[in-house]
C-alpha cells in the first residue's frame, strides 16, 4: 500500500448489524437506477463452505477477518474503475471490518489500520438499526438478535470514531427506506 489516501465522495456506505435489511434495501435502490457493490462477507462464507475452507466466522475468525479486508479493498479498487459520476452504494465498507475486529476482540492488524485511513468513502454513512420484526437467521447468518444489536452498536461507535457522520435509516417499508436514502443523497453536493 502506498501512503496516498483515496477519497470518493460518490461512494456511499449502507451499514448496520446483520439482518437489518441492508441487501433488500440496496436491491430496492437499484430499482431506482443506482448501482451498488455487494457485501463481501456472504460471498466469502459461501466460498469457504463450498471449498471446505476454515476462513469462517465460526471457525477461524482472524483468517475470515483478513479475507474480508482483502475482498473489501478489492471491491473499493474495482469501483474506482467505474467512470460514472453518480452515487455508488456499498453494502458495508472497509470500516465494517474494523468494527468486526472490535466485536470479536482480536488485535487490529497494521494492514487494517492503514486501510481504514487509505480508502475513504462519503463522510455521511447510512446505518440501519436492529429490527426484530424482520430479523432472520440463515445458512450464513447464524447470530442471534442480541448479537445483531451488539454488532450495530459497535458499527455505530467505529464509524463515529473514524469521523463519519451517521444517518440512521428509519424502520419503514423498503420503498420508503429507499426513498429516504435517495432524497438525502440527491440533496448532497457530490
Amino acid at each position: 500500500m502506498t501512503n496516498s489516501n483515496l477519497f470518493r465522495d460518490d461512494f456511499i456506505i449502507i451499514t448496520g448489524g446483520p439482518g437489518s435489511g441492508k441487501t433488500t434495501l440496496l436491491d430496492e435502490i437499484q430499482k431506482n437506477d443506482y448501482n451498488y457493490v455487494p457485501e463481501v462477507a456472504r460471498e466469502i462464507i459461501q466460498t469457504q463452505v463450498s471449498s471446505k475452507g476454515d476462513a469462517l466466522p465460526w471457525k477461524n475468525v482472524k483468517k475470515y477477518r483478513d479475507l474480508m479486508l482483502d475482498k473489501s479493498i478489492e471491491s473499493y479498487i474495482s469501483a474506482l474503475m467505474n467512470p460514472l459520476k453518480q452515487p455508488l452504494f456499498f453494502d458495508r465498507g472497509i470500516p465494517d471490518t474494523l468494527a468486526y475486529t472490535h466485536l470479536i476482540n482480536i488485535p487490529i492488524s497494521e494492514k487494517l489500520e492503514l486501510a481504514t485511513r487509505k480508502y475513504n468513502y462519503n463522510k455521511k454513512v447510512f446505518i440501519l438499526p436492529p429490527w426484530k420484526d424482520i430479523y432472520k437467521t440463515d445458512h450464513e447468518r447464524k447470530q442471534d438478535f442480541e448479537e445483531a444489536v451488539a454488532t450495530y452498536k459497535i458499527m455505530f461507535e467505529t464509524y463515529k470514531h473514524l469521523g463519519y457522520e451517521l444517518i440512521e435509516v428509519p424502520k419503514m417499508r423498503v420503498e420508503e427506506r429507499a426513498s429516504f436514502i435517495i432524497k438525502n443523497v440527491v440533496s448532497w453536493e457530490l
